[in-house]
């Protein structure tokens, strides 16, 4: 989009059919599919309400975006950890069906899941708008109102509380 404000009910149609489906998946892979919809939804009805105070000098539209979607996210904080905790708990003989692929792939998630339940809320924010979100350090940082220099340092604090769990993967495989 354009640095210009997005004022119309076009424009900002044009808004939502452009970034829904990426700002959806971000929600969906945080808290899941059910709540996706209406928390990206939701991220798209406080854009618009409050569309008047987008500053493009503060960072683009679609950062903007990401930082609603993503403080939405924090109110539904506990239904996300639960949704991590659920993910840690899975039981892969109830997932394999007979297929090997299905079961490292239950296996992977359920100690994923563990280690983003451990992160810190912010660990897990600057991860998953860099991981999921496809967002760059100056982006996150604007999504969230940080410094690069804390998204970086959360990245990094991030990427080493993951590592022991990648790590025992790819000694698993």
């Amino acid at each position: 989009m354009t640095a210009a404000p997005v004022t119309g009910i076009e424009q900002f149609t044009e808004v939502h059919d452009r970034y829904f489906a990426v700002i959806y998946r971000y929600v969906a892979s945080r808290l899941g599919a059910q709540a996706a919809e209406d928390v990206a939804a939701e991220t798209f009805l406080v854009a618009f309400d409050r569309r008047s105070t987008f500053d493009a000098a503060r960072g683009d539209l679609r950062s903007w975006l990401f930082g609603i979607a993503t403080n939405l996210v924090s109110r539904h904080r506990r239904k996300e950890a639960r949704h991590y905790r659920a993910l840690s708990r899975l039981d892969p003989r109830e997932a394999a069906e007979g297929h090997e692929s299905r079961v490292v792939a239950s296996v992977t998630v359920a100690r994923l899941g563990k280690a983003l339940a451990r992160l810190s809320a912010g660990e897990r924010d600057v991860l998953l708008l860099v991981a999921l979100g496809e967002l760059g350090y100056a982006e996150v940082a604007a999504a969230l109102g940080i410094s690069p220099g804390t998204v970086g340092s959360r990245l990094t604090r991030a990427r080493k509380k993951l590592t022991p769990v990648l790590a025992q993967e790819a000694f698993d495989e």
